[in-house]
């Protein structure tokens, strides 16, 4: 034989050895992708991670492994918890959602999965950013509107809140927001709820008007939209119609938001029983 015959043969056969250990390794990956959602399933988070990340190890390009190997890590974190355990557990997280945007950066779960744990972790701002980036790639998501809408009305009402307990020079000194505009609180927090809540408050409105727009039986913005307008009413300095418009408008969102969890439930009920109507 050749010597030229024999280094194309060798080369022939190194490249035979590759193939099959890359596609062993290929079922191996999948087989610890498919024990990982088994795991995730019975809520076993850790034993996941360790699957998730041994397929990923197998075979670094195979489909979802890093998606689901940030999802259980996403299921590990506890909202509102400031300890470095928690952070580091919800970092790992955004690690690997951030990580699937860089080799697809129109991957919505990604996108809504970075948002939820923003949330969780206070980073409410940038919450907002990642919700505006799924309505970029898709206008008619009525959730991420409404999730908006919810942020702008906990940075609304947090700074209500820390505002009315420092009502100093108003009537009783620090209050506890009733709800209903607040008429008692001095001309200086008037002044301090508008420069702080201004525009959270017509942000928060125009998103959740939208969700109900795109989805007229959205139950849970109509709630929302509620607890909006009373922000609203805050900011009516001095012009106490306008306030009683707001709560007007406030109540009419909580009767709307009623008729439609009403009708909601009963289309569930509906389907549950399989949708049987006689008429």
């Amino acid at each position: 034989m050749k010597l030229t015959a024999r280094v194309s043969v060798t080369a022939a056969l190194l490249a035979l050895l590759t193939l099959s250990a890359t596609g062993c390794n290929r079922l191996k990956a999948r087989d610890e992708l498919n024990k990982g959602v088994q795991a995730f399933k019975a809520a076993k988070y850790e034993e996941a991670i360790n699957h998730f990340q041994t397929s990923i190890n197998l075979d670094p390009t195979y489909p979802n492994g890093q998606l689901y190997l940030a999802t259980a890590y996403s299921y590990q974190v506890v909202p509102n918890l400031d300890s470095p355990e928690n952070l580091q557990i919800a970092q790992k997280a955004l690690d690997g959602f951030h990580a699937v945007l860089d080799k697809d950066p129109t991957n919505q779960t990604a996108l809504k999965q970075i948002a939820s744990i923003d949330r969780n972790i206070k980073k409410l701002d940038e919450a907002k950013e990642y919700e505006k980036k799924v309505i970029a790639l898709d206008p008619n998501d009525s959730e991420a509107y409404y999730t908006i809408g919810v942020v702008d009305w906990l940075q609304a009402y947090d700074n209500a809140r820390k505002i009315l307990a420092q009502n100093e020079g108003g009537p009783g000194g620090g209050l506890t927001d009733d709800g209903n505009g607040n008429v008692k609180k001095s001309k200086q927090a008037c002044a301090a709820l508008q420069a702080a809540n201004t525009n959270l408050v017509a942000d928060g409105l125009a998103n959740l008007q939208k969700a109900v727009e795109i989805n007229p039986s959205y139950d849970d913005a109509m709630q929302y939209l509620n607890l909006m307008y009373r922000r609203k009413a805050d900011l009516e300095c001095n012009d106490d119609a306008a306030r009683k418009a707001d709560i007007a408008q406030a109540d009419s969102w909580t009767q709307k938001a009623m008729g439609a969890r009403k009708e909601n439930e009963k289309k569930k009920e509906e389907k549950a029983g399989g949708g049987v109507s006689m008429n």
